[in-house]
C-alpha cells in the first residue's frame, strides 16, 4: 500500500489502468536498470483516496486521469510546457524526466498497474475527469492519445502532406488519426500485422500495407508511391522492438548491443523527401544505437523527437474527445481483470486474440 512521502502527494484507488507497447520493452528487456519488485504501468485514472498537506489542485473523492510524465510543473523545462523533460522529478537522468511504471532510467516511480498508486506533484498533474466522460476515454488520454496527437504535431505536416507512419500499435494508429486534423492530405500506415492493419485502415481512414507482403523494401514502395519524392513526413511510432531487419533484429533485440532495434527508424530516415521531418514517439533506451545520421545531413531533415508532454496538450484533446473529434475507447479490445495481468502481457506481447489495446480493471475500481 503506497503512503504519503511528500506534502504535495496524493494516494489514489486505480479504477483504469492498460497495457502500453513501451511496457513491452520493459517486459522483454530492452530497457536498463528495470528492478525486481517494481509495479509497471504508466497509464492509469483513480479516485483520490488520501492527499498530502500542500494538495490544493484535487481533493479526496475526486476521478483524475494521471498524466504519465512525473512533472513538477516549476523548473526551466515544465514552465516552457516540456512536462515529458522535467528536470526536478528525474534524478537518474538528464534527458527525460520521470515516468510511472518505468525503469529507474525513468525515476524509479511504482506506476498504476495496481489496486492503489502514489501520485507525487498532485498539484500538476492529476486532472479531474470532466463529469460525464466515460472513464475508458479518459484513461487513453494519460498517453496513447496525446503521444499520438504530439506524433503528428512534430511532424510539421502542412496541408495536403503524405505523413507514413510505421507501426499500427495503439499510438501509431491515433497518430495516423490524428494527422488528418493537420491538414494531411494523405496518411499510410505500415505494420506487419493483418489484423492491426485492418484495425487502422477502418479507425483513422488511412491507407495500410503489410510491409512482409505488400512489398519488397519499405523505401522502395513509398518512394514509388510517391513520385520518387519521398513521403512529406513519417512518423517512427515502433521504438526499439522493429522487425524487418535481420542485422538489427539481432544485435539490438537479441544480443542487446544497441538500444533496440532501429529498422523503423532507418526506414523513416531513408523514405522521407529530402528536407522532410521524421517525428519519432516510438521509445528507444537511453544508450546507443546504430543510425543513418549521414542520409540525414545530406538529406536536410529536420528529426523531432519527445516524450508527449501530456499536461500541454489535455485541454485541447478532453476537448476534441468531448465533441466527438477522437474517440480514444474505440481502440479498446481487451479488458482484463488485474489479477490477470501476466496473461494480459503474454497476449499483447505475442499479438493474439486480434489485440489492440488492453485495459486492466482493478478489483477496487467499483466504476
Amino acid at each position: 500500500m503506497p503512503e504519503i512521502k511528500h506534502p504535495q502527494d496524493a494516494i489514489v484507488r486505480v479504477t483504469r489502468s492498460c497495457i502500453c507497447g513501451s511496457d513491452l520493452h520493459l517486459y522483454n528487456g530492452n530497457v536498463p536498470d528495470t528492478r525486481v519488485g517494481m509495479t509497471f504501468g504508466h497509464e492509469f485514472t483513480g479516485v483520490v483516496v488520501e492527499v498530502g498537506p500542500d494538495v490544493t489542485k484535487v481533493k479526496v473523492g475526486d476521478h483524475v486521469l494521471v498524466p504519465f510524465n512525473v512533472a513538477c510543473g516549476e523548473c526551466h523545462f515544465c514552465k516552457q510546457g516540456m512536462f515529458g523533460n522535467c528536470h526536478e522529478s528525474n534524478t537518474q537522468a538528464s534527458a527525460v524526466g520521470g515516468i510511472f511504471g518505468y525503469s529507474h532510467t525513468a525515476g524509479g516511480y511504482n506506476g498504476g498497474q495496481a489496486e492503489y498508486a502514489r501520485v507525487p506533484y498532485a498539484n500538476v498533474g492529476p486532472t479531474v475527469i470532466p463529469e460525464g466522460m466515460d472513464p475508458d476515454d479518459a484513461v487513453l488520454l494519460t498517453d496513447v492519445v496525446p503521444t499520438g496527437y504530439q506524433a503528428a504535431e512534430m511532424a510539421g505536416i502542412q496541408p495536403g502532406d503524405t505523413v507514413v507512419v510505421f507501426g499500427a500499435g495503439p499510438v501509431g494508429i491515433m497518430a495516423a488519426r490524428c494527422c488528418w486534423l493537420f491538414g494531411a492530405g494523405r496518411v499510410i500506415i505500415i505494420d506487419k500485422e493483418d489484423y492491426r492493419l485492418e484495425f487502422a485502415k477502418n479507425y483513422a481512414n488511412c491507407e495500410a500495407y503489410n510491409f512482409e507482403k505488400d512489398m519488397d523494401d519499405p523505401v522502395v514502395f513509398i518512394k514509388k508511391i510517391t513520385d520518387f519524392m519521398g513521403a512529406d513526413c513519417v512518423i517512427d511510432a515502433v521504438g526499439a522492438e522493429a522487425a524487418g531487419n535481420a542485422m538489427q533484429t539481432i544485435t539490438g533485440r537479441k544480443l542487446l548491443i544497441q538500444a533496440g532495434s532501429t529498422t523503423a527508424l532507418h526506414w523513416a530516415i531513408n523514405s522521407v523527401k529530402k528536407g522532410g521531418v521524421v517525428s519519432i514517439v516510438g521509445v528507444y533506451g537511453p544508450t546507443d544505437n546504430l543510425v543513418p545520421i549521414g542520409n540525414v545531413l545530406n538529406k536536410g531533415l529536420t528529426i523531432r523527437a519527445n516524450q508527449a508532454s501530456v499536461k500541454r496538450l489535455l485541454p485541447r484533446l478532453i476537448d476534441h474527445v468531448q465533441n466527438g473529434i477522437i474517440n480514444p475507447k474505440a481502440l479498446i479490445t481487451h479488458r482484463i481483470p488485474l489479477e490477470d495481468v501476466a496473461d494480459g502481457y503474454r497476449m499483447f506481447s505475442a499479438k493474439l486474440n486480434n489485440c489492440i489495446k488492453p485495459i486492466l480493471i482493478s478489483p477496487s475500481a467499483n466504476i
